[in-house]
């Protein structure tokens, strides 16, 4: 029996919350069930692309999951991350009792302003040479 294929992670590559994000991400999947790509790279628009669907120039996403053959937005997005990554994690998909409109609306209101809270870096990092291969 194969290895389901590892579900991918689209982020905002110059976002330093997204960046901290891909960071606790790599800490808490030991397993490499997820693999990594930045929203300004061509390996990113590819993904998506494979998908069917492309990014908004209007309102950029900030963190996008795209897994068995779907792709996840905003609030859901995170949810699926971390239902993913299980263990106590898991326990965060309760919010999805929330209805959707509020999730989202939440997490808009990051992704608007986290920049100006967090900052962000002139170009997308580099890996480490060892965790190169999680990143497309």
């Amino acid at each position: 029996m194969s290895s389901p294929e590892p579900a991918t992670i689209l982020f905002d590559g110059v976002c330093n919350l997204c960046n901290g994000f891909v960071q606790f991400i790599i800490r808490h999947d030991p397993a490499g069930r997820f693999r990594f790509a930045s929203l300004q790279s061509a390996a990113g628009r590819a993904v998506l692309e494979a998908q069917g669907a492309q990014l908004p120039a209007a309102d950029p996403e900030s963190v996008l999951l795209v897994a068995d053959g779907q792709v996840y937005s905003h609030s859901t997005a995170v949810l699926q991350i971390a239902r993913r990554l299980g263990g106590m994690w898991r326990l965060l998909t309760v919010a999805r009792l929330l209805p959707r409109r509020w999730r989202d609306a939440l997490y808009r209101f990051v992704a608007r302003h986290r920049y100006q809270w967090f900052g962000r870096q002139d170009a997308c990092l580099l890996p480490s040479p060892e965790l190169a291969q999680r990143f497309l």
